[in-house]
């Protein structure tokens, strides 16, 4: 059932709503990472030119010019890794267009849903933003320290994420709090697996940049699978 959720999905991506989320993420994700590598770049050149530190290394122009190059490759490596969840929560933003468009095309009996307010969808993606650069930080940390559970690490903690935010954030535009949160513990095996399929070709490149929005289609598909079925 999960599989057939993602492949409605994929079969939806005609729709220019889903490529116009993705082109207005990916665009401000860019900027963002940008900025986050020249503010770095920023900050090891005023590090440099303090004066307990010029005292340190003296003349050493060289040693300088190498603290620099290896802070921008961090930051450029540090960019790599939180790309895709970067991404994710910035596309949060645009979700309920995405999921919209997938209610008109395959639950068009639903009443019509009124958009929730700009600032609670930054307030929201914030959060998510958070929570995802966090637990990645500890995940590539844990990945350092045992790399041949590196790839388990990262589908584990993102497909977790990913599965929670994105159920509840599809749950929450149909039912109050409470009842969101109920159905998603009924069935937090499920999204959790659901998230885990979703996370796995976030590491393939490019092809990862895709799976924000096929991943909130995936989830709007199941939250309306998920509520039919007669509760225990």
């Amino acid at each position: 059932m999960i599989f057939s959720d993602f492949l409605k999905s994929i079969a939806q991506f005609d729709d220019p709503r889903f490529r116009r989320v993705l082109w207005r993420g990916l665009g401000l994700t860019i900027v963002l990472l940008v900025a986050a590598c020249l503010l770095v770049i920023f900050g090891v050149n005023q590090l440099l030119s303090s004066t307990l530190v010029a005292g340190l290394i003296g003349d050493q122009s060289w040693l300088g010019t190498l603290i620099n190059i290896g802070g921008v490759l961090f930051t450029i490596a540090l960019s790599i890794w939180l790309m895709v969840p970067v991404a994710s929560a910035i596309i949060a933003l645009f979700l309920d267009e995405v999921a919209r468009a997938v209610e008109e095309r395959h639950y068009p009996h639903l009443p019509h849903q009124t958009a929730p307010k700009l600032t609670d969808q930054i307030l929201v993606s914030i959060k998510f933003l958070g929570i995802l650069i966090l637990a990645n930080i500890g995940a590539l940390i844990i990945s350092l320290i045992l790399p041949l559970l590196a790839p388990f690490v990262f589908w584990a903690t993102n497909g977790y994420l990913m599965g929670r935010e994105y159920f509840h954030m599809a749950a929450m535009r149909r039912l109050p709090r409470a009842q969101a949160q109920a159905l998603s513990q009924r069935h937090r095996g499920s999204i959790w697996i659901a998230g885990i399929l979703m996370v796995i070709p976030l590491t393939i490149p490019l092809v990862g940049l895709f799976i924000p929005i096929l991943g909130a289609a995936t989830f709007t598909h199941q939250f309306e699978r998920l509520r039919a079925l007669p509760s225990d």
